[in-house]
């Protein structure tokens, strides 16, 4: 570690040794030619930092994704998945359109109370809460771009889909229907 000793007028220090002494003697020498310039010398900033890296969406894995809704319909999505905590936090921030059939999944190991918001994020979205069987349980609809407020279901579930803002209402997609994904649905 080093440290910095700046001499101020008024300040003394004590020798103990000859070495000392010469050491106090140069700094009371010099200690007036660099004042001036330590006073002149900018303030030192801290430095902000850095932004995380942001994804390309393309490097997120992709999985097929079906919801079996009233009539009886399957309705399919190619969404990216959110597989890891960096992934998680990044979402769809950043996207400025996607297809009606696009979206990402959140899947969690363990039912949770989960917590979302659509900070950064464009374009409305529809979040649709999924419990551990697979069943939506509850459907945030056309959430609020760049909107800091928190968006989460009423019980513990095990993932989140994102979808196009307004895509459930057009779809017919419902609380209670079932989403259908190799990882949906798997007992804990």
């Amino acid at each position: 570690m080093i440290h910095r000793i700046f001499l101020l007028p008024g300040a003394a220090v004590m020798p103990n040794s000859s070495k000392d002494r010469c050491a106090a003697a140069w700094a009371g020498a010099l200690l007036p030619l660099l004042l001036p310039l330590l006073l002149l010398a900018p303030p030192l900033r801290a430095q902000p930092a850095a932004a995380p890296q942001r994804e390309p969406l393309d490097a997120f894995p992709q999985t097929l994704l079906s919801i079996r809704v009233a009539g009886p319909r399957v309705l399919n999505f190619k969404v990216w998945v959110a597989d890891r905590p960096n992934r998680q936090e990044q979402g769809l921030m950043f996207v400025r359109e996607l297809d009606e059939h696009a979206g990402m999944l959140f899947k969690f190991p363990v039912s949770q109370q989960l917590s979302m918001w659509m900070k950064n994020t464009f374009i409305p979205l529809d979040m649709l809460f999924i419990d551990g069987r697979g069943r939506i349980d509850y459907i945030a609809a056309s959430t609020t771009p760049l909107s800091l407020d928190i968006i989460q279901a009423p019980r513990p579930v095990d993932a989140v889909l994102e979808l196009k803002g307004g895509a459930c209402e057009r779809l017919g997609i419902r609380p209670g229907d079932q989403v259908l994904n190799a990882e949906l649905g798997k007992s804990h």
